[in-house]
């Protein structure tokens, strides 16, 4: 199992950054995906998610209509978009998949990107 994370950077505030999330090894169609994200100092937070089929999504109050998460069940991967970017964004996201297997939930992590906002 695999999940690698790309497209973090650094950026001024209000400008954007797409992220993605390349996954390998289960079934990626059959499994929830999630953007998590760490900020120094803070517990990890969950700032979307995207069911299997992609029809349903939930997002943190405090990204939602400023983030979007979609993803492409061909590719195998899962998207972030973020515009808007404000400082308190500044973290190291995670992409996270679930997946139901024999009865049990299966969760598996990427290493992370960093995105910083500042001026």
């Amino acid at each position: 199992v695999q999940l690698v994370e790309s497209g973090g950077g650094s950026v001024q505030p209000g400008r954007s950054l797409n992220l993605s999330c390349t996954a390998s090894g289960f079934t990626f169609y059959n499994s929830e995906m999630m953007w998590f994200r760490q900020a120094p100092g803070k517990e990890r937070e969950l700032v979307a998610q995207i069911l299997p089929r992609g029809g349903i999504v939930r997002y943190a109050p405090s990204v939602r209509g400023r983030f979007t998460i979609s993803r492409n069940n061909v590719k195998k991967m899962v998207y972030l978009q973020m515009n808007d970017l404000k400082f308190e964004d500044t973290a190291v996201y995670y992409c996270s998949s679930r997946t139901l297997v024999d009865k049990s939930f299966q969760v598996n992590w990427g290493q992370g990107t960093q995105v910083t906002v500042s001026s």
